[in-house]
């Protein structure tokens, strides 16, 4: 059975480690599988993410619809077509990262995000959205310092908007992203948070 199961946390969460963790752990059981992530995996959502994280200046509307840009072209391009062939989807971000990062964080209104995200997403949603919660704090900590792209030289505040409006989503979805939260502490070894996902997926599967 295809699944749809998508990652979600602050910048420096651990979300993405995980993510290439539970891909390699479905092929290597002959699952078939596919990984993307968000802003990305299309032509166009690879030129849209290199804009997005390095062009100065952008305004938080132009980011709204910058990222559903690329979204609705990988939903449409890539995602609903694997899913209908059966195939597994793994996703780092999908529309919960647009509600926390725009909505709480950029300070957009949340009704609106709601809107451009169900448009974005012909209303597609994970049946799992695994959240690696972890304090901006140890995020932050985790970045490279080198090469900072415009949401890693946001300010520790942003973070915690962002924290907080991921929190609420999982406590009481609204976000398009279907009622299936599986929330983690991202500051648990990496190994343990493998085998505490695989012990969720392994049943949908």
């Amino acid at each position: 059975m295809a699944e749809f199961i998508a990652f979600e946390g602050i910048d420096g969460s651990g979300k993405s480690t995980q993510a290439r963790a539970l891909h390699r752990r479905l092929l290597h059981h002959a699952h078939p599988v596919l990984l993307v992530h968000e802003p990305g995996g299309t032509p166009l959502g690879e030129s849209l993410r290199r804009w997005v994280k390095r062009r100065q200046g952008l305004f938080p509307l132009t980011e709204l619809y910058l990222f559903n840009a690329a979204r609705a072209q990988l939903v449409e391009q890539v995602i609903r077509p694997a899913l209908e062939q059966g195939v597994t989807v793994v996703a780092d971000r999908f529309s919960a990262s647009t509600v926390a990062y725009q909505s709480y964080g950029r300070g957009l209104d949340l009704e609106l995000v709601l809107q451009v995200n169900q448009g974005a997403t012909g209303g597609l949603s994970p049946d799992l959205t695994v959240f690696l919660d972890v304090l901006p704090e140890i995020g932050r900590g985790r970045k490279s310092i080198g090469n900072k792209d415009n949401f890693d030289a946001a300010p520790l505040e942003f973070y915690q908007r962002v924290r907080q409006g991921y929190l609420d989503q999982a406590q009481s979805p609204v976000s398009g992203n279907g009622p299936d939260w599986l929330i983690l502490d991202g500051s648990k070894p990496k190994t343990q948070l493998s085998d505490e996902i695989w012990g969720i997926v392994q049943p949908l599967l």
